[in-house]
């Protein structure tokens, strides 16, 4: 039976999105996704796509329940087929997918124990042996921040069998032309992964059926720029969007975000969670609950550690790209706090380098200097301190790289491994 498609406008300051969309059938029944389930709206501060797609379960732009998260990660996960071929790379999109990815990546897991999770990032790394090792840059055409890296492993194993991966299993939040695959796939076949016979573009919302073609026509079209590659497409709702400017919008001006520098805060070490091809995406969780759990009883001023003690009502914050660790942590403090607080509340929500107007879905909008010292301005979005009891602000650089407004605040709880 045909998914029924639905219709609605979108009014925005500087347009009109038109959106037809359609759920997913192939999703059981309890884990079937409407429109509002997944999105809200809002305007970017971007002259190259001037909205948003504002997701209510990615946890970065919403403040959203570990659970609901974990949910979308799983059902996202379940719609990949079973008999791919192996090996089979996981790979996510810097910097609002990298979460994602890895929820996704650890689901698959039950199924295909040996894919391998990396994620692109801005965020230059180094070290003094050299072993840190770009595989290659891929551009996000419509992207605030474009240039993307993507590292090699050190290890010869794990770099032999990355190399060797035949299925790609590309997670994103959204996408419409496929550009962004073409150019991934295109990099990384050029650097070396030359037996890739599938890619499985997989994400939250896909926007393919724009600019009236329907999905046959949008993977005739990948396929094509994509030579020798099976190309498959799963999410949770499809459809598609047409903007309309506004008569004479206001000029905006983007804050320069774009940049793959390293900055001056040292990162401090946190495992392995994507940045480099891995197995194991938890590796470094353990010791960041235990830092977590050091700074809390000397924040709550009683040790030693006891769930007894956590408020009410938490926020975890990952910080940009740092998000997977955090949102572990977010999920277990969700689980401590049922057993012992039946009503607390416990949501996940991240800082990012994303201009955003305000309004729509974006209610709130605090501004701040970023951790890593880029000297560029952060945001997090949808966020009163007045409404926690607890901000946990989890960050991968030292805890005095924080910007003053966050130390300032008495409830809010810095993490760092540095700790």
């Amino acid at each position: 039976m045909p998914n029924q498609q639905h219709s609605t406008t979108i009014t925005l300051p500087r347009g009109t999105l038109d959106l037809t969309y359609q759920t997913n059938s192939a999703l059981d029944n309890d884990a079937t996704y409407q429109l509002e389930d997944l999105l809200g709206f809002a305007q970017r501060i971007n002259p190259k796509r001037a909205f948003l797609f504002v997701s209510k379960v990615l946890g970065r732009h919403i403040p959203v329940a570990p659970s609901n998260m974990r949910k979308a990660f799983t059902d996202l996960a379940n719609l990949v087929p079973s008999d791919l071929p192996e090996p089979i790379l996981v790979i996510g999109m810097a910097e609002t997918a990298v979460g994602l990815s890895a929820g996704v990546h650890q689901a698959l897991q039950t199924r295909y124990p040996n894919a391998l999770l990396l994620n692109s990032t801005r965020h230059a790394q180094h070290n003094d042996d050299n072993s840190e090792t770009l595989l290659t840059t891929f551009s996000e055409d419509h992207s605030h921040a474009s240039q993307h890296l993507i590292y090699q492993s050190a290890d010869k194993t794990t770099q032999k069998q990355l190399l060797a991966s035949k299925t790609l299993i590309m997670v994103d939040d959204e996408a419409s032309t496929g550009n962004t695959c073409v150019n991934v796939v295109t990099a990384l076949r050029e650097a070396g992964l030359h037996q890739l016979e599938q890619v499985h573009l997989t994400t939250l919302v896909d926007w393919s059926l724009n600019q009236n073609q329907d999905a046959a026509d949008m993977e005739d079209t990948i396929s094509t720029r994509l030579p020798n590659i099976d190309f498959y497409r799963h999410h949770l709702l499809s459809g598609a969007w047409q903007w309309t400017d506004a008569p004479n919008p206001e000029p905006i001006t983007m804050p320069s975000v774009d940049t793959t520098e390293a900055g001056s805060q040292p990162l401090g070490n946190t495992g392995n969670w994507g940045r480099f091809p891995t197995l194991d995406s938890t590796d470094g969780f353990n010791n960041y609950l235990a830092k977590f759990q050091s700074a809390f009883t000397r924040f709550s001023g009683q040790a030693p550690f006891d769930k007894e003690q956590l408020p009410e009502r938490i926020l975890v914050l990952g910080s940009n790209e740092f998000v997977w660790l955090p949102f572990l942590l977010a999920e277990w403090l969700e689980t401590q706090t049922q057993d012992s607080k039946p009503v607390a509340t416990v949501k996940f929500s991240a800082l990012t380098r994303s201009p955003i107007a305000l309004g729509g879905a974006i209610t709130t909008m605090l501004s701040f200097s970023d951790n890593y010292g880029l000297g560029m301005t952060n945001f997090a979005y949808n966020v009163d301190p007045s409404d926690w009891d607890l901000i946990v602000l989890c960050v991968e650089t030292a805890a005095d790289s924080v910007d003053d407004m966050w130390q300032g605040l008495d409830n809010v709880l810095v993490v760092s491994p540095s700790i």
